[in-house]
């Protein structure tokens, strides 16, 4: 089978887990937020969103380092299996010194935020890090021989007893503890899962020439994703502080409701890595990919984004509580973000495949200065219409990382994506512009060059089905 006959084969594989993912997610947010409110939910998603920032820098970048490796052969598993003991070393050591800094640093943050019970709440999920950081290594080795069936399969699994567990003490009065039940749940079940079906069998190791081999990649890399998961902080450090926990709760399921429909954005991104990776050589080839790959994701995101922007602020109230409708006034800010990151996302991708870390450390600065600013600024005055106007204005950031782009690529095409990004992002805003916006969106739709597009998507799934 060629490589786009396996990229788009693990494509599909993936969008399939996160579509069956989003439903499940929607329906078991939809319970668990109705259950415990918008202020024991906005609890634990603070207390999240530092553990969240914690499990990711603990990574340091070493299952990227694992996956971006050249494709697997007899010759180069028995070296590839210290590379693995060397990472699950490495993992084991951070994720005790996480937990020992977990316990210093999680009551100094508790007086910050003045939240109650977010202290107990922190400090159980961060138990869990050794767990989420050693599951990187099978995981890796999965996603390294493009094996995303059982990567969905094992994810999905996690996903179901997460809800299973969450859901039954949710509806007894557990609050906020019933989503650190669950979550304990589903990392502990990928864990065992990932082990099994790998067969890896981890060994202590110490290589010093191996880790600073692993080091010197992984470090750049993990500089620039450590910015970037600062976006995580923003909500519960900023908006925790300035509007409580119930602004926190709100503007967490607003976020949450798009990184769920966002499902095809974080399966390609998934992918990405690991075939551009394969790309490095041919830097024409190189350039059209991600031409191709914008494209697909804003196709694949805008309608489901918009669809719930027109209907949301309609159903929410009805489905989630009248309670929490001021989540729709962030949401289609959230959404208008996400869109324009859709459209430079796999120019991340294409430059962690050029090992050019440190320039999208730069773009990520430069985009997390103008969101935690302007939230710093807006929100004391403008509440949660402060949060949104802080997603808009990280969109200017974009322009750096363009920029680095065309130092080793020539530009790609922004045509296509860029017109469909605007028309799917004014459409997002019918309550605020009026409903002429749906007009925007119906010529940007029925243009030749998209439906173009659409035949050129359905004709490499057709091959890919007929390749498999």
């Amino acid at each position: 089978m060629s490589l786009r006959s396996k990229v788009l084969q693990g494509g599909f594989y993936l969008a399939i887990r996160q579509g069956m993912g989003m439903l499940i997610s929607l329906v078991g947010v939809l319970m668990i937020t109705h259950a415990i409110g918008p202020e024991q939910y906005g609890l634990y998603a603070s207390a999240f969103g530092l553990f969240y920032y914690l499990q990711n820098v603990g990574q340091l970048g070493i299952g990227v380092y694992l996956v971006r490796q050249a494709e697997v052969t007899e010759a180069t598993e028995a070296k590839d299996t210290s590379l693995y003991h060397q990472a699950f070393t490495l993992l084991l050591l951070v994720s005790l010194l996480g937990i020992g800094l977990s316990v210093l640093g999680i009551p100094l943050l508790a007086v910050w935020l003045k939240l109650k019970g977010f202290d107990a709440i922190a400090q159980a999920l961060s138990l869990s890090l050794p767990i989420v950081l050693l599951s990187q290594v099978p995981l890796a080795k999965l996603e390294r021989e493009l094996l995303y069936k059982e990567v969905a399969w094992i994810e999905l699994v996690g996903q179901l007893g997460y809800f299973v567990t969450a859901l039954p003490i949710a509806f007894q009065g557990g609050g906020a503890w019933s989503l650190v039940a669950g979550w304990w749940i589903q990392q502990v079940s990928m864990f065992v899962l990932f082990f099994w079906i790998t067969r890896y069998k981890p060994r202590l190791c110490w290589q010093p020439k191996l880790i600073r081999q692993m080091l010197s990649y992984s470090m750049g890399y993990s500089a620039s994703f450590w910015v970037w998961q600062l976006r995580s902080l923003v909500n519960p450090l900023l908006v925790g502080r300035f509007l409580g926990a119930e602004a926190v709760g709100y503007v967490a399921l607003a976020s949450r409701m798009v990184e769920l429909l966002g499902f095809v954005k974080t399966a390609t991104y998934r992918l990405s890595i690991a075939a551009l990776a394969r790309l490095q050589g041919d830097r024409s080839r190189l350039s059209k990919a991600i031409t191709e790959g914008m494209g697909l994701q804003v196709m694949a995101l805008g309608p489901f984004l918009v669809v719930v922007s027109w209907l949301g602020p309609l159903l929410l109230p009805l489905v989630f509580g009248p309670k929490w409708s001021p989540a729709m006034l962030v949401y289609p800010f959230i959404a208008v973000s996400l869109l324009a990151n859709a459209v430079f996302n796999m120019h991340s991708s294409a430059l962690y495949a050029l090992n050019r870390n440190w320039e999208i450390t730069i773009f990520h600065i430069a985009h997390i200065a103008l969101f935690a600013v302007t939230s710093f600024l807006l929100l004391p005055k403008l509440g949660l219409m402060g949060y949104g106007w802080a997603e808009i204005a990280t969109i200017a950031s974009y322009i750096v990382i363009h920029a680095y782009l065309l130092r080793d690529l020539e530009s790609p095409n922004y045509r296509f994506a860029g017109l469909l990004a605007i028309a799917f992002g004014v459409a997002l805003f019918p309550y605020q512009l009026g409903w002429w916006v749906v007009l925007v969106l119906a010529v940007a739709l029925v243009l030749p060059d998209t439906r173009h597009k659409l035949m050129d998507l359905w004709k490499s799934f057709r091959s890919m089905k007929n390749a498999g």
